[in-house]
């Protein structure tokens, strides 16, 4: 928010070479690269709506929001007061709004929703508009984003699953899937002696019945070296199955 006085004619010294408060931007209209890359590669059909998002990702108050998400960091909540053990992570509400702006306005969405020639070129801008102001929210939603063609090789969990994924609603609350309007994806990928090389990955899957292989129920058993959005709904992680590397949600 912009100071109603603020001061510059000071006893000391007059402040001088200083950037004006911007105020409310449109990221969209004051960006001509962004604009010209959009209809070269074939998404001029989603003008209107980066258009309508350019603004509302440039407002001072999304700004002011993302301000607060990352000064107020997350915070591990492992008990409750009655010392019962809970694994929560408490986000600051603010983090909460950006995270409802980004799924409202279909940033994870949108190329899964309208499947033609250029929705991800429309989803990149969007991306790339949302980031200007916060970029920690897009973990989350490039996660959900990437897991949709991921689950949809699965009908037998992609059938249940993708619809929440692309509901455009954002549910923060920490209860079962079932009872949520919406749902978002982490991933559990990386351990320690391999970083990003998830070949050395050391976990293993066993099938819990006799069943084994796609869509069959499996325990996992291993050590991440940490997990990206852990208050997501589901998680894609990796680990060695009887037919080798393998992703399980």
């Amino acid at each position: 928010m912009k100071p109603l006085s603020p001061r510059s004619d000071l006893p000391t010294h007059e402040v001088i070479n200083m950037p004006p408060h911007l105020g409310d931007q449109d990221l969209w209209a004051g960006d001509v690269s962004l604009r010209e890359g959009v209809e070269n590669q074939g998404g001029s059909w989603g003008v209107e709506k980066l258009a309508a998002f350019g603004r509302l990702a440039g407002a001072s108050q999304t700004f002011e929001a993302a301000d607060l998400a990352n000064r107020h960091t997350p915070e591990l909540k492992a008990y409750d007061r009655y010392g019962m053990r809970i694994n929560q992570v408490e986000f600051h509400p603010a983090y909460h709004d950006l995270m409802a702006m980004a799924i409202e306005n279909e940033v994870p969405s949108f190329a899964w929703r309208y499947p033609q020639p250029g929705a991800h070129v429309i989803h990149a801008a969007l991306t790339y508009l949302f980031n200007q102001p916060e970029g920690g929210v897009l973990c989350p939603m490039a996660m959900t984003y990437a897991a949709v063609p991921s689950l949809r090789l699965t009908p037998s969990i992609g059938d249940d699953w993708v619809p929440r994924l692309l509901s455009n609603r954002y549910d923060a609350r920490d209860v079962p899937v079932e009872q949520k309007a919406g749902a978002t994806v982490g991933m559990f990928m990386t351990e320690k002696q391999g970083g990003s090389d998830v070949r050395t990955n050391t976990t293993r899957a066993v099938a819990v019945g006799q069943t084994a292989g796609e869509g069959a129920e499996y325990l996992l058993t291993g050590h991440k070296f940490f997990c990206s959005a852990p208050m997501s709904d589901a998680f894609l992680t990796l680990a060695y199955s009887e037919g080798g590397l393998s992703c399980f949600l």
